[in-house]
């Protein structure tokens, strides 16, 4: 049977063209790889497509989607057209034009914000929670916004300190044995909690608060024994705490304190995958008034495009094991 193939021509008006098309005509090139079928030509404002009318009418709904984006952004980056494209792949609702508020400004002048549905309703999810759970694969940016909202509120003073904390499984080897002094022997397990915190304030005013204690790091086990009023307490690669250091872990919780713990539950380093404190606390207090789960997916990763693709096939492969 021959295909019915039928022409489309969108106009884009009262848009700025280069945030629309990207660096190099990226955006379009992703459009161009998602409907190999298609014949796209774009020149200016006209874009004119040649394929299948079912083809035709997506290719349509995804460009109108960032055109909305350039309007009410005024850009729009690879990585949110790649979102919009994988949602639709997978069936899923578009992504929200609205995402999400401005956190605060880095020290080289760029917003940060939400740059994914994601990612908008975990910074939702930590402005009108006390305890947040983010769990979702690498790269998918649990970590950088959680971090991005405990400096927000230090920064509007709704908080006294951060703390930041993580369990020191991976070295397979207990700290006493590691060089230096309490700050330098877990360094290396912080380390991404330091980089994200070094592109949100100057080098020196980072090293005041640390001096100062206003910002404090920590490994999990010296958690025990203290109540955390007024601070903003991030616990990061949960999926290696055990059941009874994530018991100890959220009684440390004190009047008007945030808590945010993430985790990616397919990179978990304990000896039983089962015993993860991450599994067990979501399980048990998913649904409690006050306490939000949000789940990240391959579609909310912000870094190199083979990057999804590879969490992508590597949960293929999880799935077919078990």
């Amino acid at each position: 049977m021959q295909k019915t193939i039928t022409e489309s021509e969108i106009v884009l008006e009262g848009i700025d063209l280069l945030s629309f098309y990207g660096v190099r005509n990226e955006n379009i090139e992703l459009l161009r790889s998602a409907y190999p079928s298609v014949k796209l030509v774009a020149r200016g404002s006209s874009i004119k497509a040649w394929g299948e009318p079912e083809a035709l009418a997506h290719l349509e709904q995804i460009i109108q989607t960032m055109v909305q984006e350039v309007r009410h952004h005024g850009q729009l980056p690879s990585e949110r057209v790649r979102e919009i494209l994988a949602r639709l792949r997978n069936k899923e609702t578009l992504p929200s034009i609205d995402r999400g508020p401005v956190l605060l400004r880095t020290v080289s002048g760029t917003l940060v914000s939400p740059r994914t549905e994601g990612q908008r309703l975990l910074a939702q999810a930590i402005e009108t929670h006390d305890i947040t759970f983010a769990i979702g694969p690498a790269g998918t940016g649990k970590t950088y916004i959680a971090v991005a909202s405990a400096v927000k509120a230090l920064k509007e003073r709704h908080i006294r300190k951060i703390i930041l904390t993580r369990p020191a499984v991976e070295a397979g080897e207990s700290l006493g044995f590691l060089p230096g002094d309490l700050k330098e022997k877990v360094a290396p397990y912080l380390r991404p909690l330091y980089d994200s915190l070094e592109e949100m304030l100057s080098s020196e005013k980072l090293q005041q608060l640390l001096e100062q204690n206003v910002i404090e790091i920590a490994p999990l086990a010296y958690m025990r024994g203290r109540t955390l009023n007024d601070a903003f307490i991030i616990l990061d690669e949960a999926q290696n705490a055990t059941r009874l250091q994530m018991k100890m872990f959220l009684t440390r919780f004190g009047h008007h304190s945030k808590i945010v713990i993430t985790g990616d539950l397919s990179q978990i380093d304990l000896p039983r995958p089962e015993t993860s404190g991450l599994i067990h606390a979501v399980k048990l207090l998913e649904g409690v008034s006050g306490i939000a789960v949000v789940r990240l997916s391959e579609t909310d990763i912000v870094r190199h495009p083979l990057v999804s693709e590879i969490v992508r096939l590597y949960e293929e492969d999880s799935q077919r094991n078990r």
